[in-house]
């Protein structure tokens, strides 16, 4: 979902494992040369998922790291497919009333641009989550904790799933508890 902590969450995850991030949204605007908001506007939501399912089509064949999707991904069954059947998909389900308490101040989101975000948001929580848990390996309840907390409970699932080695992960992240 849009304010999940993918983006942040990702990234720390791939410093802690040696591994590069790519935020799938940041390489859609690269791009298409501005912002997903603009494109939103000009070119409409078809498109805009046209290009992002390309993209990610590129991206789950040829990157090797911990790679953030934007919140829509999800939407096309292709991209559920790819997802699913090429990495290791991780969904970071917070509620809709987080979410909004998270993006009360932001106005870049182009599909939470509406008058009443926290119905939007519940809307598209209620058509996105069953689409994230078909597609997700392993589900991390975000709630409150901090984003190391986050990062130290995906590790611990993905060492029990032998998806990471722990020997790859720095000692003073391997093996130590959560923190809150």
């Amino acid at each position: 979902m849009p304010g999940g902590g993918k983006s942040t969450v990702g990234r720390h995850l791939a410093r802690q494992l040696r591994v590069d991030f790519i935020d799938s949204d940041a390489e859609i605007e690269k791009r298409i040369g501005c912002s997903i908001r603009a494109y939103f506007e000009s070119h409409g939501e078809a498109a805009f998922r046209d290009v992002e399912q390309n993209v990610l089509d590129e991206l789950t064949a040829q990157f090797e790291g911990v790679l953030a999707t934007g919140g829509g991904a999800v939407i096309r069954p292709v991209n559920r497919r790819h997802l699913r059947e090429r990495s290791t998909v991780i969904y970071l389900r917070s509620s809709p009333e987080d979410l909004a308490k998270r993006l009360r101040h932001d106005s870049q989101r182009p599909l939470l641009q509406v008058a009443d975000p926290v119905r939007r948001l519940r809307e598209l929580y209620a058509q996105r989550d069953p689409l994230y848990r078909e597609t997700a390996h392993y589900v991390i309840e975000t709630g409150r904790p901090s984003v190391s907390s986050l990062v130290q409970m995906i590790l611990m699932q993905l060492e029990l799933a032998g998806v990471v080695d722990p020997e790859r992960v720095p000692s003073s992240v391997s093996g130590s508890p959560p923190t809150h």
